[in-house]
């Protein structure tokens, strides 16, 4: 048989761990939790001066958020950043752990049935 992966989304780390433990006890191949957020370098800790120091993008200086001249484009492009907009449609799910785990085909239905259960997307 092949492996199928999936990508679950939860509201609390608790919600996740009691999915992975059920999972779990169906023989998965790999699991992991994690947190996803919005930018990729967390926030940022450092107090800065931006007429004196070196911003690495508007999103350090307006959003806290740690970022490097790489994604620091990105994170500027950002609504919450540049004022530009009011954002659009509220996309915000608040589903923001990530469960991924490698399962076989044979278990895929019962695995996905536990997450839908537990009030995961996947």
């Amino acid at each position: 048989m092949g492996e199928k992966n999936i990508f679950a989304y939860f509201k609390t780390e608790d919600e996740a761990k009691e999915v992975e433990k059920k999972i779990k006890d169906l023989g998965v191949i790999d699991i992991q939790i994690d947190r996803v957020n919005k930018y990729p370098l967390g926030s940022s800790d450092k107090l800065m001066n931006p007429l004196t120091g070196n911003p690495s993008s508007q999103a350090t200086m307006t959003l806290g958020a740690s970022s490097d001249k790489n994604t620091g484009v990105l994170s500027s492009a950002d609504v919450s950043a540049s004022g530009m907009s009011d954002g659009g449609q509220d996309v915000i799910t608040g589903q923001n752990i990530l469960l991924v785990a490698v399962v076989d085909e044979s278990v895929y239905e019962n695995a996905t049935g536990i997450i839908r259960e537990a009030g995961g997307s996947y």
